[in-house]
């Protein structure tokens, strides 16, 4: 138990020194519809107003005895082809993580389903940061800066409290 804390105790130390951000987003495709060719989901309308990064988790949810989902290539979801997918995924609750910036495809491989609709083209990009201050108007940079400042430090103290307290058991 006592490797298990040192490693935990030199992650959290990482991520305060590094200021890394471990929060992502994730998102049920199609809401409270689901992954369906049923229901008159358009998919690209949901997608279109969510901004997805490097660290998101997308997480499809369906019925395993009609559908399924097949991350595939640009040219394979132009065609709705399942026939050779990159990836493949069964269980009904699959979650997804974005790893990488650009764009990703995913259909339904059951026979009709993707020239239906159901498919889904994520424009991945890389996670944003605070702009620099060479960016902000003169006029608020002094309070930006320290509202930034501020910021960072309370993130900080909270990342530390939180590995604090994991060495309380």
């Amino acid at each position: 138990m006592g490797s298990v804390k040192k490693t935990l105790a030199i992650s959290c130390l990482m991520m305060v020194l590094c200021g890394v951000s471990v929060a992502s987003t994730v998102y049920q495709v199609g809401d409270s519809a689901g992954w369906t060719s049923m229901g008159g989901v358009d998919y690209q309308d949901w997608s279109a107003d969510k901004n997805f990064h490097v660290g998101d988790v997308l997480v499809f949810n369906y019925n395993i005895e009609f559908h399924n989902v097949k991350q595939v290539t640009s040219q394979d979801f132009e065609a709705c082809n399942a026939t050779s997918p990159i990836a493949t995924y069964t269980n009904g609750s699959d979650a997804i993580n974005l790893e990488r910036i650009g764009h990703v495809y995913f259909i339904c491989g059951f026979p009709g389903h993707c020239q239906a609709g159901q498919r889904i083209e994520i424009l991945v990009s890389p996670v944003t940061s605070s702009p620099s201050p060479a960016h902000w108007p003169l006029s608020s940079r002094s309070s930006a800066s320290s509202d930034l400042y501020s910021d960072k430090l309370l993130w900080t103290l909270s990342v530390l409290a939180f590995c604090l307290l994991g060495f309380a058991y």
